[in-house]
């Protein structure tokens, strides 16, 4: 939303959350996307549905339930696995698909008086909505700082990202001051995007009902049963007790439509 509010459209727009607060960060996006915009996504993240006609770069993030539906229908995807934060997802994706350096803007992962994001931010209409005579919009922001100052995510993200750097051999920069990433000018790196085999066009005509067959052959089979029913039974079920292959087939058809 901040690199639109500036007059930047992204070439790839990258959705990994599941949860339906994710979408408020998709929605601004949509009005402005170009017809060459890629959507990079794995298969837990919450999509609207006007996200359809967008060409997908699929993510696998290494589950065996993602793995045996890509396998099934064919999709060429990047293995990138879940982190915790759509940044880091970013920073990897952005490693596989370039040879020079990568910039990063607006992820310092610290709290700045009670401002935790940068601005705009997708949440703001939500607090100027609810806010009223008793509970001020600064007053909600304040609360939501200290929640996520208490609950240390922003460090963990943090000191992911620090412990990655030696790895991505100091390729990695901020474009304004971080207290993780070495400050650099985008302008004195010129080196362009390399041509990659990640990004395919494909025709999928399958019908959901094979992926959901595929997986519940894979429930059958000793060997994956019980991976694949506690990968599945987190996201469907919240980790409940007793779930059977009659229950999970139940709850993929009334997610995907499939009969």
């Amino acid at each position: 939303m901040a690199l639109l509010h500036h007059g930047i459209t992204p070439d790839i727009i990258i959705a990994t959350d599941g949860g339906p607060w994710a979408l408020r960060h998709i929605y601004p996006a949509l009005r402005h996307i170009q017809k060459n915009t890629i959507l990079a996504a794995n298969l837990c993240a919450a999509l609207p549905s006007q996200c359809a006609d967008m060409s997908f770069l699929v993510i696998n993030d290494g589950s065996f339930w993602q793995s045996v539906i890509l396998h099934e229908l064919k999709i060429p995807s990047v293995i990138i696995p879940q982190r915790g934060t759509v940044v880091a997802t970013a920073a990897e994706l952005a490693f596989m698909l370039s040879s020079g350096n990568i910039y990063i803007a607006g992820a310092d992962f610290s709290i700045l008086d009670i401002r935790s994001h940068v601005k705009p931010y997708s949440f703001d209409s939500l607090f100027y909505s609810c806010a009223n005579r008793l509970t001020p919009f600064y007053s909600t922001v304040f609360k939501r700082s200290n929640l996520i100052q208490q609950g240390q995510s922003m460090d963990i993200y943090a000191s992911w990202f620090s412990s990655q750097l030696p790895v991505w051999q100091k390729r990695i920069f901020s474009i304004n001051k971080s207290n993780i990433f070495k400050e650099a000018n985008p302008l004195e790196n010129t080196e362009t995007i390399k041509d990659n085999e990640y990004i395919k066009t494909v025709c999928l005509n399958e019908k959901p009902s094979c992926a959901i067959q595929a997986l519940l052959s894979a429930i059958k089979n000793p060997e994956y049963a019980e991976n694949i029913k506690q990968e599945l039974n987190s996201l469907l079920f919240h980790g409940e007790e007793c779930i059977n292959e009659e229950k999970i087939e139940t709850a993929l058809r009334k997610i995907t439509g499939a009969k």
